[in-house]
C-alpha cells in the first residue's frame, strides 16, 4: 500500500464515528470485510507515534483484542495480511503481539488450520518462525516442526540493524535530544536497535548522571511540542529521574520554565515517599493531565 492509500485509510479511521466506545469499535470493525481490515492494520503499522489520534488508538486496541476474542477471524486476517501486503517490515509486525497472542490464547484451536495452510504457504511458515513459545505451551512443538525459523531470524536481524548506529556517549545534549525525538516518533515497525540503544542510554543517565538526564529533558522541550511525545517524555524520562536526590533541581527547572512545570502534570508519583510526594504535590497542584 502506498502513502496515499495509507492516508486515505487513516483519514477514514479519524472520521469514523463508530470508533467511539470499545463496543462500537468492535461492532464496526467486526462487520468489516477481511481485506479492508488488513489494509487498515497495515496502515496503522506505518503510522508514526506523533500522528496517533483517539480514532487510531481505538482501532489499535481492536487489533490487540482480535486474537483473544475471535480466533478464526484473527487467523483469516493474518493470512490476508500475508497475501496482500508486499512490505516485509509491515508484515513482520504480526509477530509483535498479534500472532503470539493468538497462539497463547487459542493455539490448540487454530494449530490444525495452520498445519494445513503451511503445506502451500511459505509465507506462513516464515511468519510462525518468529513466534516464541514457553515450555508449557502445548502448540509449541507442533509449530516448531513446520516453522521456517532460520528465514525469520535472518530477516529480523536485517530489520533491526541500523544503517548508522547511535553512539550516545559521544553525542552532545542537543544531538541526543534530536535523536530522542526521532527514535520515539517512529512506529514500532520502523524501530531498529537505535531505539533500544537510546532506551539503554536513558537508563544509564538516570542511574549514573541524573543531572544530564534532566538536561536532556529540558533540551527536548526546546524542540518538541507534540502531545503524544510529551506524554512519553513525562511518563518515561521525567518520571523515572525524579527522586529525593533530584527534587531540588526539578523545582528549579519548574520555576524557570513553564513548559517543564506543565510536563510534571503527566508524571505519576503516587507511590513516592511522603516527603517527595508532598513536594511534587506543591509543584503540580491541579495541573494533572
Amino acid at each position: 500500500m502506498g502513502s496515499t492509500e495509507d492516508a486515505n485509510v487513516l483519514a477514514s479511521i479519524v472520521a469514523a464515528p463508530e470508533l467511539g466506545s470499545p463496543d462500537d469499535t468492535d461492532a464496526f470493525l467486526n462487520a468489516m470485510p477481511i481485506p479492508e481490515l488488513a489494509s487498515m492494520w497495515c496502515a496503522l503499522q506505518r503510522l508514526s507515534r506523533r500522528d496517533q489520534t483517539p480514532g487510531t488508538w481505538a482501532a489499535i486496541l481492536y487489533f490487540d483484542h482480535l486474537p483473544h476474542n475471535w480466533p478464526d477471524r484473527a487467523l483469516d486476517f493474518a493470512l490476508e495480511v500475508l497475501r496482500s501486503e508486499p512490505d516485509k517490515p509491515t508484515v513482520m509486525q504480526l509477530n509483535d503481539k498479534f500472532m503470539p497472542s493468538l497462539m497463547y490464547a487459542h493455539g490448540a484451536n487454530v494449530i490444525g488450520r495452520i498445519e494445513t495452510e503451511v503445506r502451500q504457504n511459505a509465507g506462513l511458515r516464515w511468519l510462525i518462525g518468529g513466534i516464541h513459545f514457553g515450555p508449557d505451551e502445548s502448540s509449541g512443538s507442533r509449530i516448531k516442526a513446520i516453522a521456517d525459523v532460520d528465514a525469520w531470524r535472518a530477516d529480523e536481524i536485517a530489520r533491526r540493524t541500523p544503517k548508522r548506529p547511535l553512539e550516545c556517549e559521544a553525542m552532545s545534549v542537543p544531538d541526543l535530544a534530536r535523536a530522542w525525538v526521532e527514535q520515539y516518533s517512529k512506529s514500532a515497525r520502523d524501530r531498529d536497535d537505535n531505539f533500544f540503544a537510546m532506551m539503554d542510554y536513558e537508563r544509564e543517565l538516570r542511574e549514573e548522571d541524573a543531572d544530564k538526564a534532566i538536561d536532556l529533558i529540558v533540551e527536548i522541550l526546546k524542540i518538541e511540542t507534540n502531545p503524544v511525545l510529551l506524554s512519553l517524555l513525562a511518563a518515561g524520562p521525567l518520571e523515572d529521574v525524579i527522586s529525593m536526590e533530584t527534587i531540588d533541581r526539578i523545582e528549579r527547572e519548574a520555576a524557570a520554565d513553564k513548559r517543564f512545570h506543565d510536563l510534571l502534570g503527566g508524571v505519576w508519583y503516587y507511590r513516592a515517599p511522603d516527603e517527595l510526594k508532598a513536594r511534587l504535590d506543591a509543584l503540580v497542584g491541579q495541573n494533572r493531565w
